[in-house]
Order: structure tokens, then C-alpha cells, then sequence
């Protein structure tokens, strides 16, 4: 059977199965219970519990002797090699594994296996999420999950434990990069394009974390202390879209405790508002280690503990023969995992190709990534190159070592990573060979220096962090403006799992080399009358304002994937025009965050946090009593700088083009709101170049029962590539429900009447058309569970 036939068989298949699924419902259920009236208590607690053998490195490991048990864990772990876990099997009564790989920027599994040497089984790493959201293009997005979904289909995985969508609250968490943007809209909009574009191949996605899962420092006990009102409009918001928009097959609870029990173990958070108030229907599993009792994760809804261990099946047995754990509840548990399994291609038997279009894909990922990247700065039209420039001086060691993506669980094995050198060849320019081999030899040597002086504490970031920047003479410096057309410099940052970033030099501030190294480049190529153009390969924000205005251009390139290089190039050339806007705002400083004075949080008093007793329990680290207290509430981002006129180096929603947009024609369906109203307006390109444009809908809400901040990002849309002279129209609906505000006294979504400002902009300070409408009573658009409420008043905790 030829390829081709074969993967058309398998398209048949999986639409087939997609349809049947749809409709089975009532029937899943049914299903479902008359295969656990088949099962022992022995294997529903080993269904619910991972397949792990045991956590190697523990003291109370349980060594397992060889049975029919063990010898099936060792069968299913070895199907994918390199996935991060698996759910048990009983063939014998209809049951069939599940396979569950890693992660947000494409599937993470191994490129090697022991039983086919013959060749590697690499996966496309695609742009970063924060890299995805700044395109605000939802198609896009989709597509990208379409064909990272069929890299998980041909190689056999069933459940990919992705998008992460956690809010990017603070610029130092560790894994901002998995995460979409500060704004719930946008993280609930891509987050659903994202599952929808995966699992339309017939596998299923696991959004995480949820919920509040803001950072890494003691993520495993941090207790995040947050207002009804932030969980519910901030925190909360973007898996509600995603759940409602998306229907994702699995959802993945968060390490740390919210407002007092683990997100595992709080009903309110997995049954009360997951499912009873946004009717989620798949199961709930946790991160790798996370609660603490499995009995509570049980009750509270959390159906699958991963990674699993010997102890937690016997701890599901001992519970229920003694009347701790009614049977009953690990049926349902039982219940909703099974009704994901008889979607899943492992149960569908549609077998894997492990042969997916890797090139393919790869040319997909590269034009996304240049459709995310952001032009911050353009002067004099540096950008796009002329296209008589051949020779090029590429400064800063990013520039070779180029970062596709983060470290950790969204880390992927890909075959290659194009740096920015590699893509200025790949794009006909020469980069200069002495400084080339300059870099490559100081890099060489500083990472022969640090082979073992990695922090073990920051296991990710092993050999991953970039080399300090090297120093220039000033010989060097002047020689290359002499010799060559035009300086790029690449400021390189990586993050991830398991640590946050640092406020100081080198990480979220530039440091003194990088510093001395835009102004002393910059300086002697424009004594030359040539430009300096600066490239931010960076895992999330950092400080620009104190040396922005040295440069003559600046591209944000975020982590864009494998074909990173070749996506610089693609935008620096102009062969796309960036269209890229930030979802994510860049202060001035660090202190200017909102919640830079308690992130990421304090060790609870009496306690310090090297004497602190061991609340380990089942996880893999350490954990010590700690707590970080949400003091900005629902001020998160631009909604904290806009309503307190705080000046931020780039602004939300920023990014330039190299054409002009104009804004006209702004219409409203009715000046008085009932229960919809529509908004459209013309875009027309008054450049001389094709580009698109971003456009968002901002509302400034009237002060009520319920404080308001200035602007909220209600709507966003993207035009089409637009060629000079042309127009295009867009139009955005909005309900009570997405103006509404969350009172916390009633648990409704309330629309108070009064005046409400339409703000029709290319950024949240960029506003190009206004419009009012009226509410003329409240309107309760939505009322839900009271949940999830602080023990303590937040506005009387003290800041630590």
C-alpha cells in the first residue's frame, strides 16, 4: 500500500470516528458503565492512577515484582518512547491505553528508540505561544494545530498535554513562553484555535494549568491568594473560552494550591465551575506529581493522577475498602476517561505512520513565525533591507546560537535550529567570515567553561542558558563598519519549567556589554551613514526603554521555532511585511509591574524556607510552605498602566508595519444596547506596500457597583493581506456577556447600565475611531457557582 493511499485511508478513518464521536453521547455513557461493572477495585484504581513503576531517586519507592500489572506498565511506557506517561489497559474488558506526550510548541517525545535504530523520529518545533499570540491571527493558530495534531496521530500519541494558557502575569515567570498573553481574550481565543486545529486529527489536547499557575518558584505549594472577581474575569477567563470554543478532550490541573487547597484537590475550581458552569465533559488529570491526597483529588474531580505511582493504587484500594472513598466516585472518575478513550486513536486502532510531513510543516512554522514577529522600531526606513546589501556584520553570540524555543516540558526534540546565520545565507547575504569565527570560537570556549558549573537547582537550563555576551574592541567594531553593509545584533534570553526569571542585569535588563554593544555598533556604522539593526530572540519581555532609542530598528523575534533564521530573514527582507502586534505589555522598568511587589511571593510566617518541614507528599520536589498574594486584583497588564497613566516602553497591542493603515467608517448597529450589539470598520491600506492589519475593539466601561479599569480588549480581528489602495471591512458582535463584569457579592456576570465607549485602535494607546452606546438597565447576563473565595480579605493582607 502506497504512502499516499495510506494516509488517505487513515484521513477516512479519523473523520469517520470524529462524526461517530459526535453523536455518540448517551451511548458513551452506557458504554462506559458497562465496562466498569466489569472491573476490579484493583483496576480502577490502577486506571486512575498513572502507569509509573515507581519515582526513581525516592527512598519509598516500591520495588514491584513481575506480574501480568507490571508487565503491561512496561508494554504501554514503551509504545512511544519519550512520551511522558501513559493510562493503564485491560484489553480483556475493552480497555485501551492512552498515550500523553508533551507539549505546547509541538510534540515532545524522543527522536531516538532503542528497537529501530535506523532512523530518528524528530518533530517539528514551532513558534512559542507568546510568538503565536502577537499574530492575533485565530486561522492561523488553528493551522498550526491542524498539522502539529498530525505529527501526534502518525506517531501514535493519543492525548498532547497542551496549549498551556496561564496568564502572563508577571514578565519574570520562567514560563511565560508557554503562555499566550497578559489578556484572558486573546489566551482564550488562540488556546481554542489551538485545540480545535489539534484535535482535528482525532486526538485530543490538555489545556493547562489550571488554574493560576503564574510561576515556577515553589510552584509545587505556592498558595496564589486571588479575589473572586481577578479568578473569574483574569485568571479563569481564558480556559473558559477554550472549554466553550475548543471543547479540549482533557484539561490539566496546576501544581499550586489557589485560595487554599491544591487546584487538584478544590472541588469549587474542577466540578463547581469546570464542568457544572461551563459544562466540560472530559476528564481532569494533574501535572506530573502534583496534590497531595489522592482521595480528595478523587472527590474533587480530578480523574487521572499522573505520573502514578505503586503507592496511590494502593492508597485508592485502602480508601475505599475503608470507607474513606465512596466506589462510587472513582466510577464516575472511571466514567469520563473512558468516554475520552473511545475517541482515541489507540482504541480506534488506526495505528501510526511515524512518518509525518516534517518538511512540509516546517515550512508552515516559518511562516508563522514571521507573521507573529513585532517591528518596535523602524527609523528612517531601515527595515526592510535595501536589497543592494550583500555583506553583513552580525554581532552578538544569539546570532549563532539561535533559540527556537524554551526549556522543559515545552521543549521539542527538532532535527535542526536555523540560526540567524544560517538564514542570512539562506537569503543570499554574507555574513562576515572573521567576525563569524570570532564568535564561534569565544562561544566554544565559554561553553567548555561551564560544562559544570550549571546550577543543578535549574535542571531545564542545563546548557541552555546563553553565553555571556562577548566584549568588542573597539579595533573590531570599526573594522566591520568599514568592511560591511549593515549590523544586525541578536540579544538572546532563554526560560523555563522550573525557575523564574530574575530583575537584574543579563536577564530581564540588558546588561552592560549588551548595552555598550548596541551603542558602540550603532555609533561607528552610522558614522559610516549605516544602519543598526537589533533582533530580540527572547523568551519573554524584557527592558527596551533605557536603550531603544539608539538603534535604528528593532524586531522583536520572540523563540520562533526550528526555522527561525530563515523567519528573521523573511521579515527582514521584506518578503513578509510584519504584521505582528504585542500581546503583552513591555514596561518601562520592572518595578512598574503591577505585581512586582509580591512576585513571586513570600514563605509563610514562621517559617523559614530552609527549615521549613517537607510537604512533598507525592511530588518530585521539595515543597515548603509558601504564599503570594494577587494585591493588583483584576489590574493585570495594560489594565493597570492604561487606568493608573502609568508610561510603559511599548504598549499592548503595539507593532509596526512596513505600510499605513487608515481607520474609517466606524459603524454601530444601535446606539442602545439590548442583548447584542454590532460594530464594524473600514481598514484601508495607504501605503505603498501589501501588509495586514490588526485591529481591536477596546470598551471603556462605566464606574458602577463595580470599578472598572480604563480600556478592556473586547474583540480583535485581521484583515487579509491588503494591497495598497485596497479596504476591507470588519465586523465584531459582542453580547452581555462579553462586556460584562464579575460581581462577586451575587456570583453574576453583570452588565450595569450607563455610557460605554467603543475604541477602535492599532494599539491600546492607539486608538483611531470612537463610538458610545447606551445600557440603559443592568443586565445579569450569566449567574454561576459561588466558588473559589479567599479565606482572607486580600485588601487587608499586607505586602511582603
Amino acid at each position: 500500500m502506497n504512502i499516499l493511499f495510506q494516509n488517505s485511508l487513515r484521513l477516512i478513518l479519523v473523520i469517520t470516528m470524529i462524526f461517530s464521536v459526535m453523536s455518540c453521547g448517551d451511548s458513551s455513557e452506557k458504554k462506559a458503565r458497562d465496562i466498569i461493572e466489569k472491573m476490579s477495585l484493583e483496576q480502577k484504581a490502577q486506571l486512575v492512577i498513572g502507569t509509573s513503576r515507581g519515582r526513581p531517586g525516592r527512598s519509598d519507592t516500591v520495588e514491584m515484582q513481575e506480574t501480568d500489572y507490571t508487565r503491561m506498565v512496561d508494554s504501554v511506557r514503551k509504545y512511544v518512547p519519550g512520551a511522558a506517561g501513559a493510562t493503564a489497559m485491560f484489553p480483556e474488558i475493552g480497555i485501551s491505553s492512552q498515550v500523553l506526550a508533551d507539549g505546547p510548541a509541538g510534540l515532545r517525545i524522543s527522536p531516538q528508540r532503542s528497537d529501530d535504530t535506523t532512523r530518528t523520529f524528530y518533530c517539528t518545533a514551532f513558534p512559542i505561544a507568546t510568538l503565536l499570540a502577537s499574530s492575533w491571527d485565530v486561522n492561523m493558530i488553528e493551522d498550526i494545530g491542524e498539522v502539529m495534531g498530525n505529527e501526534v496521530l502518525e506517531y501514535g500519541v493519543d492525548v498532547l498535554l497542551g496549549p498551556g494558557m496561564n496568564l502572563q502575569r508577571d514578565p519574570l515567570c520562567g514560563r511565560n513562553f508557554e503562555y499566550y498573553s497578559e489578556d484572558p481574550l486573546i489566551t482564550g481565543k488562540m488556546a481554542a484555535a489551538m485545540v480545535r486545529g489539534v484535535q482535528s486529527n482525532g486526538v485530543g489536547t490538555s489545556t493547562k494549568h489550571f488554574a493560576v499557575n503564574n510561576q515556577e518558584t515553589n510552584r509545587h505549594s505556592v498558595n496564589a491568594i486571588v479575589s473572586e472577581r481577578a479568578l473569574r474575569e483574569i485568571y479563569l477567563k481564558g480556559f473558559e473560552i477554550a472549554v466553550k470554543e475548543g471543547n479540549p478532550w482533557t484539561v490539566m490541573s496546576s501544581y499550586n494550591k489557589v485560595n487554599g487547597p491544591y487546584t487538584s484537590e478544590n472541588h469549587d475550581l474542577l466540578t463547581k465551575i469546570l464542568r457544572d458552569d461551563w459544562g466540560f465533559e472530559g476528564y481532569v488529570m494533574t501535572d506530573w506529581g502534583g496534590g497531595s491526597d489522592v482521595v480528595k483529588q478523587m472527590e474533587a474531580g480530578n480523574d487521572l493522577i499522573m505520573p502514578g505511582s505503586p503507592q496511590q493504587i494502593e492508597e485508592i484500594i485502602s480508601a475505599v475498602n475503608e470507607g474513606r472513598l465512596e466506589e462510587a466516585i472513582v466510577d464516575d472518575n472511571i466514567a469520563r476517561i473512558l468516554k475520552i478513550m473511545f475517541k482515541s486513536p489507540k482504541y480506534n486502532n488506526l495505528g501510526r505512520t511515524n512518518s509525518p510531513d516534517l518538511e512540509k510543516h516546517a515550512e508552515i512554522a516559518r511562516e508563522a513565525a514571521a507573521n507573529g514577529m513585532v517591528l518596535l522600531k523602524n527609523e528612517n526606513e531601515a527595515l526592510p533591507l535595501d536589497k543592494d546589501i550583500k555583506t553583513v556584520a552580525a554581532f552578538g553570540n544569539t546570532s549563532y546560537e539561535f533559540i527556537s524555543g524554551g526549556t522543559g516540558s515545552g521543549d521539542v526534540n527538532e532535527a535542526y535550529t536555523i540560526s540567524l546565520i544560517q538564514g542570512l545565507t539562506n537569503a543570499e547575504l554574507e555574513a562576515d567570515g572573521k567576525l563569524k569565527e570570532t564568535y564561534e570560537t569565544y562561544i566554544k570556549e565559554e561553553r567548555e567553561k561551564r560544562a559544570n558549573s550549571d546550577d543543578p537547582r535549574r535542571f531545564f537550563m542545563r546548557g541552555r542558558r546563553p553565553v555571556e555576551e562577548m566584549e568588542l574592541s573597539s579595533e573590531l567594531v570599526e573594522e566591520m563598519a568599514a568592511n560591511t553593509e549593515i549590523a544586525l545584533i541578536t540579544i538572546g534570553r532563554n526560560a523555563g519549567e522550573g525557575g523564574d526569571r530574575r530583575a537584574e542585569e543579563g536577564d530581564f535588563y540588558l546588561s552592560e556589554v549588551e548595552k555598550d554593544m548596541i551603542k558602540n555598533v550603532t555609533e561607528a556604522f552610522g558614522k559610516q551613514g549605516k544602519k543598526t539593526i537589533v533582533i530580540l530572540n527572547i523568551a519573554g519581555v524584557i527592558e527596551t526603554a533605557s536603550w531603544k532609542d539608539i538603534p535604528d530598528a528593532i524586531l522583536c523575534a520572540w523563540q520562533p521555532g526550528q526555522e527561525g533564521g530563515n523567519s528573521v530573514l523573511d521579515v527582514l527582507t521584506g518578503w513578509i511585511n510584519p504584521c505582528g502586534k504585542l500581546a503583552v505589555s513591555f514596561p518601562v522598568s520592572y518595578n512598574d509591574c503591577p505585581s512586582s511587589d509580591n512576585f513571586p511571593g513570600h514563605a509563610i510566617e514562621s517559617y523559614e524556607v530552609d527549615d521549613a518541614p517537607d510537604q512533598s507528599g507525592f511530588s518530585f520536589m521539595r515543597r515548603v510552605p509558601w504564599e503570594v498574594v494577587y494585591e493588583e486584583d483584576i489590574y493585570v497588564g495594560y489594565r493597570y498602566y492604561s487606568t493608573f497613566d502609568k508610561p510603559v516602553s511599548y504598549e499592548f497591542g503595539y507593532g509596526l508595519s512596513y505600510t499605513t493603515f487608515e481607520y474609517s467608517e466606524l459603524e454601530t448597529s444601535s446606539e442602545d444596547f439590548k442583548n447584542e450589539i454590532n460594530v464594524s470598520v473600514k481598514i484601508t491600506n495607504t501605503g505603498e506596500t501589501a501588509g495586514r492589519e490588526v485591529v481591536q475593539l477596546y470598551v471603556s466601561s462605566p464606574d458602577g457597583k463595580l470599578e472598572k479599569p480604563e480600556i478592556e480588549l473586547r474583540a480583535f480581528g485581521k484583515t487579509g493581506l491588503l494591497e495598497p489602495g485596497t479596504s476591507e471591512v470588519l465586523t465584531f458582535s459582542l453580547v452581555a456577556s462579553d462586556l460584562a463584569s464579575f460581581d462577586s457579592e451575587s456570583s453574576t456576570w453583570l452588565l450595569e447600565a450607563g455610557d460605554y465607549k467603543l475604541l477602535v485602535g492599532a494599539s491600546s494607546e492607539d486608538i483611531r475611531a470612537e463610538a458610545v452606546f447606551t445600557v440603559k438597565q443592568d443586565i445579569i447576563a450569566e449567574i454561576v457557582s459561588k466558588a473559589l473565595a479567599p479565606e482572607q480579605d486580600i485588601n487587608k493582607l499586607s505586602k511582603n
